[in-house]
């Protein structure tokens, strides 16, 4: 049993349910919201409505990530992130997560009340990143990701994606361990999505415990991610029940942290999960 992580007063323990991230994308561009919550208004109004529907974090996010996504300079996303957890910070104690691979966003994020920071770049992308959150002691989601946002997509190749993925797990575990992280403090994200083919995603979900022997949490964002469309032939806003189809079976696989658009839905899967799990 991995021992509990306490953030801002909650105790997450892990392996007793999947613990929901709700996503605020505060950028015109994301693919599947952007633009709808790019005010600090908007922002704290859909954090509202998010933990009424049953988020336990909310995932902050200033720059899209998407497939050939353009990157966003220091300032303009300090200017997006920065009043949106000032403004969430001032009327909810809920744990805010900030999506970034820049250290001065983090900074400045853990300075004005967040908690934890999502690094796509696993702590490679900017060399002060370790630094801040060994220094702020914040816990930390390291996700794998082949290449950048702009070149992740163009012909992304694996002999084995699940050993490969690992892999770069442990190099990035004893990175962080080496630069003053807890090991405790270390959350992973395998990437669904970024730098993933088709059918490395779907053989990531379905090997999910394969990543348990690294002993750590594990969270799992394919919140109307586009392998889903290849499979729905949907647009992305009308892929939540093919979303909630990796929730139950991740929630099977003993996930512990699923960052999802859709809280209410993803809750009232893990529910009935719950229900199911207690019934002799």
């Amino acid at each position: 049993m991995l021992p509990p992580l306490e953030v801002r007063g909650q105790l997450l323990e892990w392996g007793k349910r999947p613990y929901l991230v709700g996503i605020i994308n505060v950028t015109p561009d994301s693919f599947s919201d952007g633009g709808l919550f790019y005010s600090p208004e908007a922002a704290l109004k859909r954090a509202e409505e998010l933990i009424a529907e049953g988020a336990d974090i909310i995932d902050i996010g200033g720059e899209s990530s998407r497939p050939f996504a353009k990157p966003v300079p220091l300032e303009e996303e300090l200017k997006r992130v920065i009043p949106a957890i000032k403004a969430i910070r001032k009327h909810f104690n809920i744990p805010i997560s900030v999506d970034t691979y820049k250290a001065k966003v983090a900074q400045e994020a853990l300075a004005e009340g967040a908690d934890i920071i999502n690094d796509i770049s696993a702590l490679r992308f900017d060399p002060q990143m370790v630094r801040v959150v060994a220094r702020w002691q914040a816990p930390v989601i390291l996700m794998h990701m082949k290449g950048t946002p702009q070149t992740m997509q163009v012909n992304p190749y694996y002999e084995d994606v699940l050993r490969e993925v690992r892999d770069f797990f442990k190099e990035r575990i004893s990175f962080a361990e080496k630069n003053g992280i807890q090991r405790e403090k270390i959350i992973l994200d395998p990437g669904l999505g970024f730098g993933k083919r088709f059918e490395d995603n779907l053989r990531l979900i379905k090997h999910l415990d394969y990543f348990k022997k690294l002993d750590l949490p594990l969270m799992l964002g394919p919140s109307r991610k586009s392998f889903l469309g290849q499979i729905v032939v949907k647009e992305a806003l009308e892929r939540d029940p093919a979303t909630m189809a990796v929730v139950t079976y991740a929630t099977l696989k003993g996930v512990d942290l699923l960052r999802v658009h859709n809280v209410s839905m993803a809750r009232d899967v893990i529910l009935v999960m719950e229900a199911l799990k207690e019934v002799q």
